[in-house]
C-alpha cells in the first residue's frame, strides 16, 4: 500500500512544472557553470519581455496609401472650385 502511494507521489512531483530557472542556478556549485546558467536565464527573460514585432511596414504602407488618396482628392477639389 505504501509503495504505490510513494510511486504516485513521485510521479506527481516529477510531472509538476520545473521550478524557476533562477532557483536551479543557485544550486550549481561550479562558478563558471552557475554564471552561464544566469546568463541563459537573462537571455530567456529578455526574449519573453521583448514586445511582439509590430507591423510597422504595413502601417507605413497604409499611411502612404491614405496620403496618396488625400492628394488626389485635394487636386480634384482645386480643379472644381477655382475662384468660385
Amino acid at each position: 500500500m505504501k509503495l504505490p502511494l510513494a510511486l504516485s507521489l513521485g510521479l506527481l512531483v516529477a510531472a509538476s512544472p520545473a521550478p524557476a530557472i533562477e532557483q536551479n542556478c543557485r544550486f550549481i556549485q561550479a562558478k563558471a557553470e552557475r554564471e552561464a546558467c544566469y546568463q541563459k536565464q537573462e537571455a530567456e527573460l529578455a526574449a519573453k519581455r521583448k514586445p511582439e514585432p509590430t507591423t510597422g511596414s504595413r502601417e507605413l504602407e497604409t499611411t502612404q496609401l491614405m496620403r496618396r488618396e488625400d492628394a488626389e482628392v485635394y487636386r480634384s477639389m482645386r480643379n472644381i472650385c477655382r475662384g468660385c
